[in-house]
């Protein structure tokens, strides 16, 4: 992997002080409308790791500020040993072909992927919107690892899915997508986190393996943010934002990005989700 790829590309409150120093972007009320254009490299993952990120919830999620919240979970407990977990999922979830979330549909994602970390030794829907996970072994850090992007929850667990044609039940359903060139998702009307997240009307991911051409894009304003390792081709530099610093980056932005105070680190592209946690002023 490239330094690029290997390094999370913003740090939490770091990168707020450097970008409110430089005049960047940092707002805390985030404005709804505009096309977020994004520039990635063909190495690392990134383009799969943002447009599923857009596509795709989990049962769990680490916000930016590092703290665990529920998802399509509003709710968990467990038995004393930490081995027997019982999940409230959210209710009026619906997927972007329209059918509702049920347990049945968590469960199956969960068996066909696994859960990294965990072992299973059942996953069982109890009614339409209670999961129980039982384990082989306790622990208690099962609400963290379900929040990981590989614990995606698609309708019957019908996963892996090409992009061209996922669906889940995220913020952001697919318009066109090829694998490791493009892909381009509309939000999602009435979505149940309408009003928290998935700010623009669309996301567009685009591959440019050169990183003078990522650059080049983004100085003539054909892309918002792109994966850099350095400004150079930015001729104009007080016009963007630099991730972490101008002297040790791995992104860059436009002025006419808003980005949360706090982003998630654990993961390049504010962990995956980008696209529904950026927003265009």
């Amino acid at each position: 992997m490239t330094r690029i790829d290997r390094r999370a590309l913003f740090t939490s409150g770091a990168a707020a002080a450097l970008l409110a120093a430089a005049g960047g972007s940092v707002h805390a009320s985030p404005k709804a409308g505009g096309v977020l254009r994004l520039a990635v490299p063909r190495d690392g993952g990134m383009l799969e790791q943002a447009a599923r990120g857009a596509i795709y919830d989990t049962l769990t999620e680490i916000a930016p500020d590092g703290l665990l919240r529920g998802e399509l979970a509003t709710g968990w407990h467990s038995t004393a040993d930490a081995r027997t977990w019982t999940f409230n999922l959210r209710e009026g979830v619906a997927f972007h072909d329209g059918s509702p979330l049920t347990a049945g549909d968590a469960a199956a994602s969960l068996l066909v992927q696994g859960i990294t970390g965990a072992e299973v030794r059942a996953v069982t829907a109890l009614g339409s919107h209670q999961l129980l996970v039982e384990l082989s072994q306790p622990n208690p850090h099962l609400p963290y690892l379900l929040a990981s992007a590989d614990q995606m929850i698609a309708a019957g667990g019908n996963l892996p899915m090409p992009l061209s044609i996922a669906m889940g039940t995220g913020c952001y359903k697919v318009e066109r997508a090829q694998e490791g060139r493009h892909f381009r998702a509309s939000k999602v009307s009435d979505h149940y986190k309408a009003g928290a997240a998935g700010w623009a009307d669309a996301v567009e991911i685009i591959v440019i393996p050169d990183a003078a051409v990522r650059a080049e894009a983004l100085r003539d304003g054909y892309v918002d943010v792109a994966a850099l390792p350095e400004p150079r081709g930015l001729l104009r530099r007080g016009e963007f934002l630099y991730h972490p610093s101008s002297s040790d980056m791995a992104l860059a932005a436009r002025h006419n990005v808003g980005i949360p105070r706090k982003v998630g680190q654990r993961a390049p592209l504010d962990d995956g989700r980008i696209a529904e946690r950026w927003w265009m002023i």
